[in-house]
């Protein structure tokens, strides 16, 4: 499939609506660019949010897993 974008002058482009609907990106999303020797590649991408715990997060999930397996019953071997 070949489309023909254009490109504003912010440097801002829109994908066709069929092209995001192949690449599974509807709303807001994401798209990897890579610049090759033919071109640019535009692949779906993906972003996640992650967390860096301080170690009183850390003592929380501890604490909550020790309640937790309180709640059961092993038997020793």
């Amino acid at each position: 499939m070949r489309n023909i974008i254009n490109i504003n002058e912010r440097g801002t482009l829109t994908l066709p609506k069929a092209l995001r609907k192949k690449l599974g990106i509807s709303g807001e999303g994401q798209v990897i660019a890579e610049e090759t020797s033919d071109g640019v590649v535009l692949k779906a991408g993906a972003a996640f949010p992650i967390e860096i715990y301080t170690d009183e997060r850390i003592a929380e999930f501890h604490k909550n897993n020790e309640e937790a397996l309180k709640k059961f019953s092993f038997k020793k071997r």
